[in-house]
């Protein structure tokens, strides 16, 4: 009881503080790098919570099946969540570049196949001085200064060689390893998601996890509505996301966005029901608290560990 008294009274006083704190940097003149990077912090603050132990009860021995599709660096590369959590999830990556999934270390599974909407040649125009921003699709630089880079460094995002690569669909390599139900899936491609997307009609993710670009770096990309309605017509429906980068203006360019079933239906209320226990853990690892515990009522799911547990960081 005391804590809770500590913690509430602690944020109450950082509501006060902090206006002014970020009112002195501006005023300082610090480098925006600092504040995108506090803002980076406070993003990530429910990672101070630890939910491994209620997450061990609810899965038991269970893991959850994770599908990485551009995993440039290896699961979880960008620490969109906690570290902490990797033990829980059954992890295949899959990239179309060799080379650099080679270097990929501990990992039970690296698959080098391209993913399209069909089973097709598709050109992979690679980009040597940053691998991470090769793509199916070839750069628009015109575009580059709302994502803050650069006219030096716009030699780094020049193709340094192109060619074929055999595609396959995301139901038809499922299908191929055995995979009967999918999990997590995430999907970091520069543009490509869309198109990835249409080749999964007989999986179900939990939760899927998607790099969006608002104004491409691209060429031909399909727009961010298309993407978002495709999903909605795949009974899927957004409820967080997060800015990537340091642009050059408000408008986010490019952004991180989570999904999940459609809770408001009776299709999507079927599907997290099936998968109950994986559900709220990936919930729990997404700091989504309080929204699982929304779901939870409405659905009338008991657990006392997470009705217990209190979101410190976003009441």
């Amino acid at each position: 009881m005391l804590k809770k008294k500590f913690l509430r009274f602690s944020r109450s006083i950082l509501k006060i503080i902090l206006p002014f704190f970020f009112k002195l940097l501006l005023k300082l003149k610090l480098n925006r790098r600092t504040i995108n990077y506090l803002h980076e912090k406070s993003y990530f603050s429910n990672n101070l919570q630890d939910f491994t132990s209620i997450i061990k009860k609810i899965l038991l021995d269970k893991k959850i099946l994770a599908l990485d599709v551009g995993a440039q660096g290896g699961f979880n590369s960008d620490n969109f969540f906690s570290k902490k959590y990797h033990c829980f999830f059954d992890d295949i990556l899959v990239d179309p570049i060799k080379t650099d999934s080679d270097k990929l270390e501990e990992k039970k599974q690296i698959i080098n196949k391209g993913l399209w909407s069909n089973k097709e040649k598709k050109r992979l125009f690679v980009l040597d001085n940053r691998p991470g921003s090769s793509s199916m699709y070839s750069p628009e630089k015109d575009n580059f200064d709302l994502h803050n880079i650069k006219k030096k460094d716009y030699s780094n995002y020049d193709i340094t060689r192109e060619y074929e690569v055999q595609c396959d669909t995301l139901d038809n390599l499922l299908q191929e390893i055995n995979i009967k139900n999918l999990d997590y899936l995430k999907i970091d491609t520069q543009g490509a998601e869309l198109e990835i997307l249409k080749g999964m009609s007989n999986y179900n993710p939990l939760l899927i996890r998607l790099e969006v670009h608002i104004f491409s770096m691209y060429k031909d990309v399909p727009s961010w509505h298309e993407l978002l309605n495709y999903l909605y017509k795949m009974n899927y429906v957004l409820i967080d996301w997060k800015g990537i980068g340091s642009h050059n203006t408000r408008i986010p360019a490019e952004m991180d966005m989570i999904f999940i079933p459609n809770f408001t239906n009776d299709e999507g209320k079927k599907a997290i029901l099936n998968s109950k226990s994986k559900f709220l853990s990936l919930m729990l690892i997404f700091g989504q608290l309080n929204l699982l515990k929304i779901i939870m009522r409405k659905f009338n799911i008991q657990n006392q560990e997470i009705e217990k547990v209190e979101d410190l960081y976003f009441n």
